[in-house]
């Protein structure tokens, strides 16, 4: 498996519940959950820096190093404080070694279309993740998609991205859209200065506002 993960240092929580979660972040540690293989979750505490820098930089698989004892472990989802800024908490999966995992790997696009070089041409791309299924040891960090060779009318489907390991298998939607050249026309260009200049219909806030009033 990974021999590069990153190892985090665990110790068992004692107590749960979101005031001795408050606690535990206010002395320096992360709150966390270890569940998988059969076995009852186990609520742990981590070192919240050690475990924050490496989460922050895109790393998923991490030894789990808690009573002398080691296992692999599979982030699995944060949770983030009510602005959305400061991570509070951590879930992780135990994995092994030959374990297949779903998971969504961040697009990088790389190069310029050649199709923007025609005037009014613009680049869309619609969704920048790809779900896929994988290997935990060949979990990707990004998956890098070359759109240079791209001339308007060009669509690149999910399909036509070469994934980085044969054995990965795309789970998204082989027909959605990853990205395309297109030209904007006139009547697109009208029809958005109408939407601005107040065209389209507005939304009436006040009286939705009122109907949850009522519910």
């Amino acid at each position: 498996m990974h021999e590069n993960a990153p190892t985090l240092s665990a110790k068992p929580r004692e107590r749960v519940g979101s005031r001795y979660a408050k606690r535990i972040r206010e002395a320096g540690g992360l709150p966390a959950v270890v569940y998988g293989h059969k076995q009852d979750p186990e609520p742990i505490v981590l070192d919240f820096r050690e475990a924050v820098s490496h989460i922050k930089k895109g790393e998923k698989v991490f030894s789990l190093d808690m009573n002398g004892k080691s296992e692999f472990v599979l982030l699995k989802d944060i949770g983030y404080d009510y602005l959305g800024s400061n991570i509070i908490h951590a879930d992780f999966a135990r994995v092994d070694l030959n374990e297949r995992v779903d998971t969504h790997a961040h697009l990088k696009f790389v190069g310029e279309p050649k199709g923007l070089k025609k005037a009014g041409a613009v680049l869309m791309h619609p969704i920048n993740e790809l779900h896929i299924n994988c290997l935990v040891t060949n979990l990707p960090e990004v998956i890098e998609v070359d759109i240079s060779g791209l001339d308007v009318g060009d669509v690149l489907h999910a399909r036509d991205i070469e994934l980085p390991v044969s054995t990965m298998k795309l789970l998204t939607d082989g027909d959605a859209v990853v990205a395309q050249v297109i030209v904007k026309t006139q009547a697109e260009e009208t029809a958005e200065a109408g939407a601005v200049d107040g065209s389209a219909q507005p939304e009436v806030i006040g009286e939705k506002k009122e109907a949850k009033e009522e519910d």
